[in-house]
């Protein structure tokens, strides 16, 4: 679990699947769920760790070229779990207390085909051609490692709905 990191420095949406599908093997006390789909069809996926009426929402990697808030989100998640697993404590609190007031919901990458662009997978063809074009709009951000929107150069971050009043 979340060794690969270790292997390749570049945390892709594949490996966090596959972190994410370790760690619902040890502990399958957790639910993972799609929440839709990224623009080149990856599962958006997050993890919901508790059963308490207080509900908390992390997410990680919105910025592409911020890819490594996904791997630290996802050694929070298997800490924390650990934690839960074993009545121990985390941070100080009990666990176990924790999962039974409090309700987690993971988002550990919600940019994963800008992710996976800014760390390599996605290198040559139509797709990256494509994000090529838009970041020539843009000179003074590297292409691809200072990549920050998703595959179609939409910057998450920046839609989230807002009310002025």
């Amino acid at each position: 679990m979340l060794g690969t990191l270790f292997v390749n420095p570049n945390y892709t949406y594949n490996m966090m699947q596959m972190d994410i599908e370790a760690i619902q093997e040890l502990y399958p006390f957790i639910k993972v769920v799609s929440i839709g789909k990224s623009v080149l069809g990856k599962d958006l996926t997050v993890i919901k760790i508790g059963n308490g009426p207080k509900e908390v929402f992390y997410n990680a990697a919105i910025h592409a070229n911020e890819w490594i808030t996904s791997p630290i989100l996802m050694k929070f998640a298997m800490e924390y779990c650990f934690a839960v697993a074993n009545n121990l404590n985390i941070y100080e609190y009990n666990a176990k207390d924790l999962f039974d007031n409090v309700t987690l919901y993971l988002a550990p990458m919600v940019n994963p085909d800008g992710v996976d662009l800014v760390t390599g997978v996605i290198n040559s063809g139509r797709i990256f051609n494509n994000a090529k074009k838009i970041s020539e709009s843009y000179p003074s951000i590297s292409f691809p490692d200072g990549w920050k929107a998703n595959i179609n150069g939409v910057d998450l971050n920046l839609q989230f709905p807002a009310r002025l009043e």
